[in-house]
């Protein structure tokens, strides 16, 4: 659902504030039926697609208990008009419980608003500190 009232700055706050609270539906509100959700982690998995991302989503937020995104800044360019569009760069800690072991995770999601709705995500993290903090690397 476009959001056209929101600033892209709104939409990524509102976006990480819904992964935050496990809500697949409002999470869905915040992307674009093409939207691309593109990982450069070695351990992510990318897709396209609203439907796709609503399927994988679920299983994705099962796995972290007590998920937090705590946004520490952020910088926006916009375009289009009236603020609707525009790139925000989201710095963020991922903090949460991962087969009982916490993890505390910095990274970075580039996202890409165009008329209201995220249509773009790259979310940027470093594996080998999640692999670390489980035990497994």
């Amino acid at each position: 659902m476009s959001h056209p009232d929101e600033t892209p700055v709104e939409i990524a706050r509102r976006y990480l504030a819904a992964l935050s609270c496990g809500d697949v539906e409002a999470v869905l509100d915040c992307v674009a039926e093409g939207f691309v959700n593109e990982h450069t982690s070695a351990l992510g998995s990318s897709s396209e697609g609203r439907d796709e991302y609503r399927r994988r989503l679920p299983a994705f937020l099962a796995q972290f208990e007590g998920l937090r995104y705590e946004l520490v800044d952020t910088f926006s360019e916009s375009s289009g008009s009236a603020g609707t569009g525009g790139r925000v760069a989201a710095r963020y800690r991922r903090t949460a419980s991962f087969d009982d072991h916490a993890i505390d995770i910095p990274g970075v999601m580039l996202i890409e608003v165009e008329q209201g709705e995220i249509v773009r995500r790259t979310d940027v993290w470093d594996s080998l500190t999640f692999l670390r903090q489980t035990g497994a690397g």
